[in-house]
């Protein structure tokens, strides 16, 4: 797949819209954001933090935490969408993807504040996911949910995605969607030129 710069992660960040026009910045998670990812754990609902932890928990566990703030360690990528607030960017909902090889595919898992949902940050995620899925040269985009939660359903149906039961595990739900896309046809502007410029040097 290609190559993601580590030194230069800020070169990967976009910027999304809400449905009410408020913009959005989607980067990379940082070292730094540890206490302010945590604390926007804590204040998920706890219908919201079981849905994306698989089950019960008051945070986002100190193990987990540190898989988020470091970026690429097994191939896996955390993202913070955040917003100004007063001034001040508040973290409103947030990503993780892990690249396989293997497969050649990109799990992801999302989340977004209970205060935005409705806001169409899920599905602006989900696209910026697919973008980065084909600049990455992947093949399929895929994501476990548990069979209760009907937002996250809804929401790859929408975006069509394929439902089907979670292999080996009766609890939850599939969502998968096979990726199309050409490099020079990505709809978001960075990742398609990210791609096109690996594409053109070779780079995999």
């Amino acid at each position: 797949m290609t190559h993601i710069d580590l030194q230069n992660l800020g070169r990967y960040s976009d910027v999304l819209l809400s449905r009410g026009g408020e913009v959005i910045t989607l980067r990379f998670a940082e070292l730094t954001d540890a206490d302010t990812l945590q604390s926007y754990f804590r204040g998920l609902s706890a219908q919201s933090r079981y849905n994306r932890l698989m089950g019960a928990a008051s945070e986002l566990p100190a193990g987990q935490l540190d898989r988020f703030i470091h970026v690429g360690e097994d191939d896996g990528f955390s993202l913070v969408a955040t917003t100004k607030r007063d001034g001040v960017e508040a973290i409103i909902g947030e990503a993780r993807y892990a690249v396989d090889g293997d497969s050649s595919s990109l799990e992801i898992g999302l989340s977004v504040d209970d205060t935005m949902q409705g806001q169409g940050i899920g599905a602006a995620l989900l696209d910026n996911l697919e973008c980065r899925a084909a600049a990455l040269g992947a093949d399929r985009l895929l994501g476990d949910t548990l069979r209760s939660n009907d937002a996250m359903l809804a929401l790859a149906r929408k975006a069509g995605f394929a439902l089907a039961p979670t292999p080996g595990d009766w609890k939850q739900i599939r969502f998968a969607k096979k990726i199309l896309l050409a490099p020079q046809d990505i709809p978001c502007v960075s990742w398609r030129l990210a791609a096109m410029t690996a594409s053109a040097h070779g780079v995999q």
